[in-house]
């Protein structure tokens, strides 16, 4: 007889049952969290993120040595051995470091390289890791942005061109790191612990900026610049270690995970296993769907909102109180360590509120709020209060820590709508935001050129108008309700 089975949301009819046939009523009731291995694996998975980070970011700090700033006339490969006698804040670092004439516009362009390679790389590696799995995806790629940033300093050495061409490859890399990894939580993360489990690793993203930013100029004094691409390249072959050894797809081939924790993660998504087939795409009805559109669109907003804090907070510093490179690096190092804490403070405390019966909708809708208007409010009153010191760095301290909070609403709110599309649509808002990284240095950098007066102020207020549209749009059509399109009706039979 012919009976029409309505399948979990993953599009499997109960895999769960017929492998570990564990009936609900003996869920354990006590399960290891913070010594379990999903939580191992998210610690790991913070690891990479920072990593990854980091690699990005340290040539932002390098390029302050690299260059001979008073010489901005292009010469694709004009190399010098020692530093320029007139530039004095640069004659403590080792001499042996090489030095490039790149104007301000060529620095630009090397700035933005990597952006245009992660770019291209995060939704279909977020389609990918479903389909072959998120270790393979996320290692290579760490592992080839890890052997890219050794090779930095010799790129330089060969050319503008090379230089270039290696940061597009690696923001490849980068971009199947970041993608990819979504796909860890369709398997790894209870409904009740999605939240802290993606925020313990994407916190990692906050801890590399501070990590480079506050390091990447001691080692370049200590050791010469082309160090901290060694260094830091190191870190990720051990990064790249640490992931081939101890994550796994799922549970199931986990071989040192604890029977209790399999069953406790194996029962509470046995509605929401992913097959073994990975089902097509339904990209008509994706295009269609508001509450898609409202996710990127606002994850756009945010992302344009952050990367602008990230990129100009030292030149804000400098412009404003004229301090030197050693203090502007401390000063702008420390909102990303708050941050980092908060991020994962975010997470913990949005499963805290889902655990005392609040509404998802609820819970991914104020996360969004809290990450999104304070910190655009925040920066649009620092103009006005740039005279205290006190005031200035409490401002920008308090608005980059709020904004992980985002990280428990719109940044995971596709694990809610679409679970079988999960790893897919995370790339793909990531991937529309990473447009804003894109966009976020030509436009600010044009407004200050501008108006020098007041181009902070503009850049501000334009962040704000920005922010406040997608976050409207994303609390008026943002939902949590698994869409018709994510789900899967199939013929059996009994």
């Amino acid at each position: 007889m012919a009976t029409t089975t309505e399948l979990s949301p993953t599009g499997e009819i109960s895999k769960y049952s017929q492998d570990m046939q564990v009936d609900k009523k003996l869920t354990p009731r006590k399960v290891p969290t913070l010594c379990s291995i999903r939580y191992g694996i998210a610690f790991v998975a913070h690891l990479c993120n920072f990593t990854i980070r980091a690699q990005a970011m340290i040539i932002n700090i390098t390029m302050v040595v690299m260059v001979n700033t008073t010489n901005h006339q292009l010469q694709l490969n004009d190399s010098t051995e020692g530093l320029s006698d007139s530039f004095d804040a640069q004659t403590s670092f080792p001499a042996k470091a090489p030095v490039y004439n790149w104007s301000p516009q060529i620095q630009g362009i090397i700035f933005a390289s990597i952006n245009y390679g992660t770019i291209l790389t995060l939704a279909p590696s977020g389609y990918l890791a479903g389909i072959i799995g998120t270790k393979r995806v996320v290692g290579f790629a760490l592992l080839g942005s890890t052997l890219l940033t050794l090779f930095i300093p010799l790129a330089a050495d060969h050319g503008l061109i090379i230089l270039i061409t290696t940061r597009v490859v690696q923001g490849l890399t980068q971009g199947s790191a970041l993608g990819g990894q979504f796909a860890l939580w369709e398997k790894w993360g209870p409904p009740r612990e999605r939240s802290r489990l993606c925020t313990i690793a994407l916190s990692g993203v906050m801890l590399g900026i501070f990590i480079a930013i506050l390091l990447g100029g001691v080692i370049s004094q200590a050791l010469g610049w082309p160090f901290v691409f060694y260094v830091f390249g190191g870190i990720g072959c051990i990064c790249c270690l640490l992931w081939f050894t101890l994550v796994y797809d799922d549970p199931r081939s986990h071989p040192w995970i604890n029977i209790t924790e399999k069953e406790y993660i194996l029962s509470s998504l046995e509605q929401q296993v992913i097959s073994s087939s990975k089902p097509s795409l339904p990209i008509r009805a994706m295009v269609k769907s508001l509450p898609l559109w409202s996710m990127c669109l606002c994850c756009f907003a945010h992302q344009g909102l952050t990367h602008t804090v990230v990129t100009y907070i030292p030149t804000y510093i400098s412009s404003v109180f004229n301090v030197n490179i050693r203090d502007n690096g401390l000063l702008s190092a420390l909102p990303f360590i708050v941050s980092w804490f908060s991020g994962i403070l975010g997470g913990q405390l949005a499963d805290f509120l889902l655990s005392k019966n609040f509404r998802l909708i609820t819970v991914r809708k104020l996360a969004t709020f809290v990450g999104s208007l304070p910190p655009s409010v925040l920066l649009v009153v620092l103009p006005y209060l740039s005279s205290s010191y006190i005031t200035t760095m409490t401002l920008l301290i308090v608005s980059c820590g709020l904004l992980p909070f985002c990280q428990s609403g719109i940044y995971i709110n596709a694990l809610d709508i679409a679970p079988r599309h999960s790893s897919f649509l995370m790339g793909v808002s990531r991937g529309f935001s990473q447009a804003a990284a894109i966009l976020s240095p030509t436009v600010c950098g044009f407004l200050l050129d501008q108006d020098p007066e007041f181009g902070w102020r503009n850049i501000f207020f334009m962040l704000f108008a920005i922010d406040l549209a997608g976050l409207i749009f994303f609390l008026i059509f943002g939902e949590t309700d698994v869409q018709e399109w994510a789900k899967e009706n199939k013929l059996t039979r009994l």
